[in-house]
């Protein structure tokens, strides 16, 4: 029996429907899993997205065409039978699940299994055959609770404006931002954003996402006011000239990476934050598990390590190449 899906030069494809599934060069049908950078390319002729995703997608591609579907949409293209299902990511974030004559495979796009209170939360589908990414694939990584996160974030916040100085706090402009912002505490001072991120809350607010106010850092905002503020940056921001205007500040970023103290060193960072919009490594295992899948393809991130642990707990393991780049071990760079 052919496999359902192909690994090409151009990205993962489905002969029956005649589509690619986040393709990193030119098709002519693109379904996308969500609207970070590394999975959402432009030049494609068509475009398949989720209706939450596709107002993000539109903002950061410009003029495209491209046709929306609700979760649990069950759709015929060719001859292949394609749904969208929740991937917890980000807002609109979906796993892609594509059956031909009875064989389910099911591409997991970036994910993560805990409910975050913003994006729809992860649900498992079952199938033969799960393309899953594997970007935290080793034992250390695990994520705090995100209370505690919560509280380790404000009191970093609050401890830097009894001290007059801001609090740049580094994060992806999609996804991780907005996330960020239901874990702070407003009463503490005002939240100011970088440019990037404010344009991506408005694409969010404008489809009726309910985020907590900010105000966008621009030529002229009075600082000295807003003394001991929480700015949202984009994870390079504080390496550029933008950051100096803030003078007395404390820098912080929020990865899973910052597991790592060596990279937060690196970096320069006063602060880590431990979090990730990415399975760490229970819930790699727990999403496989769930899945019900003999065969799982690991892309980007540990492959190789993980590809082992998965052979001797029984699965027919295989590594996939790709283009996509999970989240990035340096914080200076973004999705």
């Amino acid at each position: 029996m052919a496999d359902v899906l192909t690994f090409t030069d151009r990205g993962i494809y489905c002969p029956a429907g005649e589509f690619h599934i986040d393709p990193w060069c030119p098709v002519a049908r693109a379904l996308l899993t969500h609207g970070h950078s590394d999975h959402a390319r432009p030049g494609m002729d068509s475009y398949l997205s989720t209706d939450i995703a596709a107002p993000v997608i539109r903002y950061r591609l410009g003029d495209i065409r491209i046709d929306t579907i609700r979760y649990g949409e069950v759709r015929q293209i060719g001859g292949a039978q394609i749904s969208f299902h929740p991937a917890g990511h980000v807002p609109g974030s979906a796993q892609i699940r594509v059956e031909v004559a009875g064989q389910v495979w099911v591409v997991s796009g970036d994910y993560k299994t805990e409910a975050d209170g913003l994006s729809t939360p992860f649900e498992p589908v079952r199938c033969h055959v799960f393309i899953s990414e594997c970007t935290f694939g080793l034992p250390m990584f695990r994520w705090p609770a995100q209370d505690a996160l919560r509280d380790q974030i404000n009191r970093w916040w609050a401890a830097n404006a009894a001290d007059g100085r801001f609090s740049l706090l580094g994060s992806y402009a999609l996804g991780k931002a907005q996330r960020l912002l239901t874990l702070l505490d407003p009463t503490i001072g005002p939240i100011l954003t970088h440019g990037a991120i404010e344009a991506t809350n408005a694409v969010l607010r404008a489809q009726g996402i309910t985020l907590p106010p900010t105000e966008q850092v621009v030529q002229g905002t009075d600082l000295k006011s807003r003394t001991g503020a929480l700015i949202l940056c984009p994870p390079g921001a504080p390496a550029t000239p933008w950051a100096n205007r803030f003078g007395s500040s404390s820098t912080a970023y929020a990865s899973g990476w910052m597991t790592l103290r060596g990279i937060r060193r690196r970096r320069g960072a006063d602060m880590g934050f431990v979090l990730s919009d990415h399975a760490d490594w229970e819930g790699l295992n727990s999403a496989i598990r769930a899945t019900g899948a003999e065969r799982v393809y690991v892309t980007h991130g540990y492959t190789a390590t993980y590809r082992r642990w998965l052979e001797e707990h029984g699965y027919d393991a295989r590594i996939v190449s790709t283009a996509f780049e999970g989240e990035a071990a340096d914080p200076t760079e973004s999705a």
